[in-house]
């Protein structure tokens, strides 16, 4: 019976140990994945900086109608 019982201890220590080491692999690979969805943030934060602002300028360009020269009652 105790043979059993250090039998199943030796198991168990087995276990938390691989589950430890998953853990912490699985840990890295989260504060990774943190790292560049913060990345990606930023640079949609840029992106649309970026696009207001173009779209502020062309709000102020003139409606792309005909130029003058081309105006039919100029004819």
């Amino acid at each position: 019976m105790s043979q059993n019982l250090e039998d199943r201890l030796t198991r168990l220590e087995e276990l938390t140990f691989f589950q430890e080491e998953r853990i912490e692999k699985l840990d890295a690979a989260l504060t990774a994945q943190q790292i560049q969805l913060d990345n990606v943030e930023q640079e949609l934060a840029s992106a649309r900086t970026v696009i207001r602002a173009l779209r502020d300028k062309l709000s102020q360009q003139p409606e792309n109608g005909l130029p003058p020269h081309s105006m039919p009652e100029r004819w």
